[in-house]
């Protein structure tokens, strides 16, 4: 897997255009869009919709709605040649808004969390494209399958709920109602996930993708510009626990790790984020790391009270805790900061019992 770029919206576009090329005389008014109810020039002037819009959108900068406009009509006469032409230079302006769409730069779009970064518009726009060219293919009774690395890719960014199957484009049909997966039951409501950024005073805290964390576990960056230092190795660490969990099929990409990077300079400087979804008793456990660089300013303390503060907020968490070793005073002071108490004997027992807790560590809560 891959972070999503312009030249994935570049390649998914000349993949559509050059399969839809060997059906461009016939009459695509006529012809079904395989499982949709549109037919196939309505489901291709969609797609051109859709990847405008999503050029306008991160290039307008939008913030609380799409920017009020859309490509509603094509010229009269033009033929099939002619909208896959508008496919394709649609396609090159959504590449070309992600291409040069500075680092940290979000826009709106409405789900799950109210924004997308140029990754994850490139993403829906890469989506729009397979998804749609399959069901055009598939009523024009035409071959199509786009490149597996692609759709790993995809299926990376914006499914990251979804346990990879045996091949990833059967599962991406799957996972968006198109198909059948062994083992599996039908799909038959979805929806994307763009991650979420939780924004703080002096920090956001954005969530890693799946292919970000893979490349922190792995040594590198995470597609992240890094204070010297950086990252810590608790944060690789959570990366390839996040990592795991994709691919098992546990993801919870809410409860997954953020990066904290820094509002003055755009740089990350540290790793927070849980330990997994909640348990059956609403309980959730939060971690966190900053490069020494940044310790000492507060960014820590800053971070976990937003961080378990959207966390106390769902109807889905009743307490977010904390163990931390006896003997390290820093990370008890950051907890304590962010509102944190010490547990009682009692509630240690509990943690003990239920999730581990070891002995040589403390119990830190904030309650709902």
């Amino acid at each position: 897997m891959r972070p999503m770029s312009g030249d994935d919206v570049t390649e998914a576009v000349a993949g559509c255009t050059a399969a839809l090329r060997a059906a461009v005389d016939r009459d695509w008014k006529a012809v079904r869009a395989g499982r949709l109810e549109w037919d196939c020039h309505a489901t291709a002037v969609h797609v051109a919709d859709d990847l405008i819009a999503y050029a306008g959108n991160l290039a307008g900068r939008a913030q609380d709605a799409y920017v009020p406009f859309e490509l509603t009509f094509l010229d009269e006469g033009t033929g099939n040649a002619g909208l896959l032409h508008v496919v394709e230079t649609t396609g090159a302006l959504l590449a070309a808004a992600v291409r040069t769409a500075p680092p940290g730069v979000r826009a709106f779009h409405p789900y799950p969390f109210r924004s997308a970064d140029a990754q994850g518009f490139a993403a829906m726009g890469v989506a729009e494209v397979l998804l749609h060219t399959h069901d055009m293919a598939e009523g024009l009774g035409i071959g199509y399958e786009p490149p597996a690395e692609l759709v790993t890719s995809l299926l990376a960014c914006l499914f990251p709920h979804v346990q990879p199957g045996p091949a990833p484009w059967p599962t991406l049909l799957w996972a968006t109602g198109r198909g059948e997966l062994p083992g599996r039951a039908p799909v038959t409501e979805w929806r994307w996930n763009n991650n979420l950024v939780i924004p703080a005073e002096r920090i956001t805290l954005t969530g890693l993708r799946p292919a970000a964390a893979r490349d922190l576990s792995l040594g590198g960056d995470g597609g992240l510009d890094w204070i010297e230092g950086g990252p810590y190795e608790g944060t690789r660490a959570a990366s390839g626990s996040l990592v795991k969990a994709y691919e098992a099929g546990v993801h919870r990409p809410e409860f997954g790790v953020f990066a904290l990077v820094r509002h003055e300079d755009g740089r990350a400087v540290g790793g927070m984020g849980f330990h997994g979804a909640p348990d059956e008793h609403g309980w959730v456990e939060v971690g966190y790391d900053l490069v020494e660089g940044a310790r000492g300013q507060g960014y820590a303390s800053e971070a976990l009270r937003v961080l378990t503060d959207w966390a106390l907020a769902r109807d889905d968490v009743e307490m977010v805790f904390a163990t931390i070793e006896h003997a390290n005073a820093a990370s008890q002071r950051v907890a304590s900061r962010a509102g944190f108490t010490r547990a009682t004997v009692e509630e240690e027992r509990r943690a003990h019992d239920e999730h581990g807790l070891d002995d040589g560590l403390q119990l830190y809560i904030r309650r709902a």
